[in-house]
């Protein structure tokens, strides 16, 4: 895996430049970006604005989120401002459940692209590997509650993307929650290799024998909730704050960071891109700032022992579903 380190410092505009991990394809993309998932509506246009300005040129959203024509209008705030060009930003989407058939995913990429108000996409995923009855609401369920689940196949949602990519949708094409399995199947059957697999990972779920079957594949990963998503609707009051642990305040105060900046220099120096969600100014540059210094290997090897399988992105009430992926162990 190729991470080209930047001089941590853009003199000129006192930004931070961001190094970048290179794709199998050829492409880069940021190795932080900003994650939109959970901002609320009314912030995560401002979010977007203050991500842009501070250095960040990675976006990461999804149709899912609900929120991509608020992200859109921040964008072309930017440009339009003469910040960035679109060429100066990597922006991902993916592909909802409902859209899984392989007409539907062109249909689902030009209705985010229409959100986002661009051309084009760097990336795009399969967000989640099992699909849902299409032609209906988003998040179709039974007079029980339970979700109504369509049988498609996600290799027919892969020729699905590989089509947007041969219309020029989209530079790049992955998917996200993808177990080892899945993953191969896909490889197996791809005419278009994929370039990332975005999966749940933080130090209690550090997921390193999937990060090394995706090297292996020369398949980056981008770590969503890489800070544990505390702010995720279904957490308890009980549940354990990763950034609160006293073994990371600890590592902080030795190098004189934040335990967030130590959360997410672990992910990066082992070459996985994160993509921190925050609507706050002083955070969103926080987080940013997590290149420049190195934690040593012993550190390293340290924080990769408080793993505890503590996924909290498990999906649970559609774990009946065939392509369900979490129930191998990576």
């Amino acid at each position: 895996m190729n991470i080209d380190i930047s001089p941590p410092l853009n003199f000129l505009t006192t930004k931070m430049v961001v190094p970048t991990v290179k794709l199998n394809n050829g492409c880069t993309i940021p190795i932080v970006g900003l994650g939109t998932w959970k901002s609320k509506p009314g912030e995560v246009k401002q979010a977007v604005v203050e991500a842009i300005t501070a250095g960040y040129r990675h976006i990461d959203c999804a149709f899912a989120y609900g929120n991509e024509e608020e992200v859109g209008a921040g964008i072309k705030q930017k440009i339009d401002d003469g910040t960035v060009t679109r060429n100066d930003l990597f922006i991902t989407s993916k592909v909802w459940n409902t859209f899984h058939s392989f007409n539907k995913v062109e249909e689902a990429i030009r209705q985010s692209l229409k959100n986002l108000g661009l051309d084009y996409l760097d990336l795009y995923l399969i967000h989640w590997p099992l699909g849902y009855q299409e032609n209906t609401v988003h998040f179709p369920k039974d007079d029980e509650g339970k979700f109504i689940f369509s049988d498609v196949d996600y290799l027919e949602t892969w020729k699905g993307l590989e089509h947007c990519a041969k219309l020029g949708l989209t530079k790049s094409i992955g998917m996200s929650n993808f177990n080892s399995l899945q993953l191969k199947r896909i490889l197996e059957n791809a005419t278009i290799k994929p370039v990332v697999n975005q999966v749940e990972c933080h130090p209690y779920l550090n997921n390193s024998k999937l990060i090394q079957f995706c090297k292996e594949h020369d398949i980056v990963v981008t770590a969503y909730s890489p800070l544990g998503s505390p702010d995720r609707p279904w957490a308890k009051p009980e549940d354990p704050v990763i950034f609160e642990d006293p073994k990371l305040k600890e590592l902080a105060q030795k190098y004189n960071r934040s335990p967030v900046q130590i959360i997410l220099r672990f992910q990066t120096q082992r070459g996985v891109v994160v993509i921190p969600k925050s609507v706050t100014k002083e955070r969103i540059v926080d987080n940013l700032n997590c290149t420049d210094f190195e934690l040593t290997e012993e550190d390293v090897k340290y924080i990769e022992t408080f793993d505890c399988n503590g996924r909290v992105c498990a999906l649970d009430w559609v774990k009946d579903h065939p392509y369900y992926p979490f129930n191998v162990e990576f």
